[in-house]
């Protein structure tokens, strides 16, 4: 249903160990680690498209990223500010109930900053709550709730 289509970095260019496959694996022995740096960015895009309610996202404490927003890739718009908190606990963050009817196919989740010193942003579980859009392209904004489940959006 979704892949992640492009993380900008990852720590020593280890893709095998480190690299984006391992955010939806459903492993906690498993992560993505960016090089340093900022801002670093997650983009993932859903065929078809979907109505996100929630994201889900367990850090590793201390690599935490701040200043995150999370941005439709299609309307080069920001869709809401995040705020995660800097520890190793799964953490279930909410888009405002205006953002949560709209179509969406591309999104790119943006750590602006990081709680590391160097810029670096450990995940281990990256999951996204909501439903299959009605419609079939992430046109206008669609007032109506189409998001009617919480359903984890399964990412292959």
């Amino acid at each position: 249903m979704a892949q992640v289509s492009l993380v900008n970095s990852v720590l020593n260019r280890d893709v095998t160990s480190l690299g984006k496959q391992n955010l939806f694996d459903t492993s906690l022995e498993t992560c993505w680690n960016s090089e340093q740096g900022t801002p670093q960015h997650i983009l993932v895009e859903f065929a078809p498209c979907v109505c996100i309610s929630k994201v889900r996202v367990q850090f590793q404490g201390g690599f935490a990223g701040k200043d995150t927003r999370l941005i439709d890739m299609d309307r080069k718009e920001e869709i809401c500010p995040l705020f995660p908190d800097d520890n190793n606990k799964m953490q279930v963050l909410e888009l405002p109930v205006s953002e949560q009817g709209v179509a969406r196919r591309r999104i790119k989740l943006q750590f602006a900053t990081s709680t590391d010193f160097y810029g670096r942003i450990v995940v281990y579980s990256l999951d996204f709550c909501g439903s299959v859009a009605d419609d079939a392209e992430p046109t206008a904004k669609n007032t109506d709730s189409t998001c009617a489940s919480d359903a984890v959006i399964t990412i292959v």
